[in-house]
């Protein structure tokens, strides 16, 4: 049993616990509010630890060229994405965009997840990262929405496309409120607030605080990859024939094509093995919590049930489960 507990560290373990309880109708379920808590204190862990780790000196080394890397990722995975959805699906304009907007952007619990996994195999990587994840939440959004905009009102035929009709529904929101409410996203704040105060800190802070930011760490991704295993499952059931299979192989492929320009990014911004698996892991991962809320303002007429349930219930548990350890071997990030 150590053996498969080597392989498959105890976070992916409670993610497949999840589940497969959902799988099988378990009425085990998470309070909501506990799943809030989790969630929070994840980022909150995160950036501290990671601005505490850049207040010692010589540590910020590298992070312009990662900072510049990721943003460039964010501004260009989303064109790949759109070109295949609209090649190889029958998702409407505004619908592809918002998905390729996911799958620029980045996942915080991908990350925290990965983070974990290093830290369990002792693997050192670049304090600055969580800098790095909050860099690449919005640059994918604005391309989505470029993307979006360059049809002019043109787009297939009603009926043709698996997401709304186009032109049905709300008008967009104005830029400004949509830049206000992405740069304002509650988890994109406290990152970076969480960040900064750790960094002006220093390592005393890191010291104070090591029992929560360190010691709960672990324990805490557990029972919160718990409940995103019963979230999962419960999207996918509830999308029921609606993903194709085409866009089901969307998700699967994707995280890979991404993961390949992570992986190069990191190799040419100098990051460490650790800090290459990250690039790549952030690279692979698909927004579910920033990017959604974003999208319901600047594209409603795209449709929700496609993109939050790929990125949920079909990439998030194959970057879990599969992608993470991938990931962080062909960035030789393994002990």
């Amino acid at each position: 049993m150590s053996d498969i507990a080597a392989l498959i560290p105890p976070p992916v373990l409670f993610f497949a616990l999840g589940f497969a309880a959902g799988a099988v109708r378990s009425d085990l379920s998470v309070p909501e509010a506990l799943a809030k808590a989790l969630s929070l204190y994840l980022m909150v862990a995160i950036g501290l630890k990671g601005g505490a780790a850049v207040a010692t000196p010589g540590a910020s080394e590298g992070l312009l060229p990662a900072l510049a890397g990721g943003v460039l990722l964010g501004l260009l995975l989303p064109l790949p994405a759109f070109a295949l959805l609209r090649l190889a699906t029958r998702l409407d304009r505004d619908t592809a965009a918002a998905v390729s907007a996911h799958y620029g952007s980045v996942s915080v619990v991908t990350f925290a997840a990965a983070a974990g996994a290093l830290t369990s195999a002792g693997i050192a990587y670049e304090g600055f990262m969580p800098a790095v994840l909050a860099a690449m939440e919005t640059p994918a959004i604005l391309t989505a929405l470029l993307l979006a905009r360059m049809g002019n009102g043109v787009d297939r035929p009603p009926g043709d496309g698996a997401g709304a009709i186009y032109g049905a529904g709300p008008p967009a929101a104005p830029v400004s409120h949509l830049l206000k409410d992405v740069f304002l996203n509650g988890s994109v704040v406290l990152l970076l607030g969480s960040f900064l105060i750790g960094w002006i800190g220093g390592m005393p802070a890191k010291a104070q605080l090591s029992v929560f930011t360190e010691g709960l760490f672990p324990g805490a991704l557990c029972l919160f990859l718990l409940e995103m295993g019963l979230v999962a499952i419960r999207q996918l059931r509830a999308a029921g024939r609606g993903l194709e299979p085409a866009l089901i192989g969307f998700g699967l492929l994707m995280p890979l094509l991404g993961a390949a320009g992570g992986l190069l990014v990191g190799h040419l911004a100098g990051l460490s093995p650790g800090g290459r698996g990250l690039m790549t892991v952030l690279a692979a991962s698909a927004s579910y919590i920033a990017v959604p809320a974003a999208m319901r303002l600047a594209l409603p007429r795209a449709d929700a049930g496609v993109y939050v349930t790929l990125s949920l219930a079909v990439t998030f548990p194959f970057n879990v489960v599969v992608g993470i350890p991938l990931y962080l071997w062909a960035a030789g990030a393994t002990g």
